[in-house]
């Protein structure tokens, strides 16, 4: 019970901090496209997110950096109402469950959680008991689940074989998800993630696009845990080539690439399942903006999926579904390449030094220098006077 209580402070208190921290538009960092009100996988509407993080120096000398984040696609009707959804793995050294019956089915049933790699089963299991402790199951008294899990590695700063994240913290993510900002950085499932040897963790974008004249949303939200430094470019500007201090992987004596990225699309634009599937490709190219390769030892998996065309599901009735026409989709493509690649952003901006297990480190990129480089390359664009909505 103390556990739970402090987990509860913390999670408040790292939930309200990152909301308030600095995003990628308030540094100067150009992009391209038009953002929603807030920037994020929550302006399409029903969406809600929760996030449990997990901080503790343990007495056995191992730290605990770590935690889970919970994508409600339609929020609490989640579990009662699909949506349509597609997945594609551009290299697959890494692990999202129940893809299998995305494939078969087209829909997502129930949540997206996003946690550490050893923490896969765990998470999915208290997905399952949560919904059949919920109640409503069918006749044999069993609800039948195939939840979406995915994961990235970390083990550089987390006791990832201490096995912290438990069903109660599950639980908590899941019940405190909501709409509105989202909190970035060192929060939920990206809390001891690093990406192109910087501190990095979770970060979320979106962009207003028009089809014919109609607007819609496409959302990202990134658990991002990839690449080295070299490559790294943010805005165009060679970033990894000019900032070359405090490189994790090269101080850890670990070479070549070694971690990976979860992509998560979202819009209210109506599309159907093999059309999601193309959109989630299109995270890829977000990803190469970045400087990221998709090397050997990287699981680079996304998924995307439409909270349109609720109607088909209801059981009983013929099932008809509007979408966008294929000739219709680039400004979904280009929605979706532009918003990862600022989510990406936003989770190295907001991300904050950490000190971890073993006493190695991720040391978060310098928003000073960050600046300094932009002005030199001519990308600095003077940003607002306000770019972050308040958390509520």
């Amino acid at each position: 019970m103390r556990r739970l209580a402090w987990i509860a402070v913390l999670y408040s208190f790292c939930a309200l901090s990152s909301a308030a921290e600095p995003r990628a538009r308030d540094l100067g960092i150009p992009f391209e496209g038009t953002p929603g009100p807030l920037n994020a996988l929550t302006d399409v509407a029903g969406i809600t997110v929760g996030q449990v993080t997990l901080i503790e120096d343990l007495a056995d000398a191992h730290k605990v950096r770590t935690g889970v984040t919970a994508i409600l696609p339609r929020g609490k009707d989640s579990a009662d109402t699909p949506v349509f959804a597609g997945w594609f793995a551009l290299n697959g050294n890494g692990e999202m469950t129940g893809t299998a019956w995305i494939d078969e089915s087209g829909q997502l049933e129930g949540p997206v959680m996003l946690t550490n790699t050893h923490s896969v089963g765990v998470v999915r299991d208290a997905v399952i008991a949560q919904r059949v402790h919920a109640g409503g199951a069918d006749a044999s008294g069993y609800w039948w689940s195939l939840p979406v899990v995915a994961e990235t590695w970390d083990g550089h700063l987390n006791d990832i074989n201490g096995f912290h994240v438990t069903p109660a913290d599950v639980d908590r993510a899941l019940a405190d998800a909501r709409g509105g900002p989202i909190a970035e950085g060192n929060v939920g499932g990206g809390t001891g993630m690093i990406c192109h040897e910087f501190k990095c963790g979770i970060g979320t974008a979106s962009r207003h696009i028009l089809v014919h004249g109609t607007g819609y949303l496409v959302g990202a939200l990134v658990q991002a845990n990839y690449g080295v430094r070299d490559p790294l470019r943010i805005a165009g500007v060679p970033v990894g080539q000019y900032l070359r201090n405090d490189r994790v992987y090269t101080d850890a004596g670990l070479g070549g690439e070694t971690g990976s990225i979860i992509v998560v699309i979202a819009t209210d634009a109506p599309l159907l399942p093999h059309q999601l599937k193309r959109v989630a490709r299109r995270a890829g190219m977000g990803l190469a903006r970045m400087g990221s390769y998709a090397g050997n030892g990287s699981g680079d998996i996304f998924l995307a999926f439409s909270t349109a065309n609720a109607h088909p599901f209801q059981a009983g009735s013929l099932g008809q579904a509007s979408f966008v026409g294929n000739d219709d989709l680039d400004g979904v493509f280009e929605a979706t390449v532009q918003a990862t690649e600022e989510a990406i952003v936003n989770a190295m901006v907001a991300a904050r030094d950490m000190r971890g297990e073993g006493g190695r480190y991720a040391k978060a990129i310098s928003h000073k220098d960050l600046i300094r480089l932009l002005k030199r390359f001519g990308r600095y664009t003077r940003p607002h006077a306000a770019t972050r909505p308040s958390a509520p």
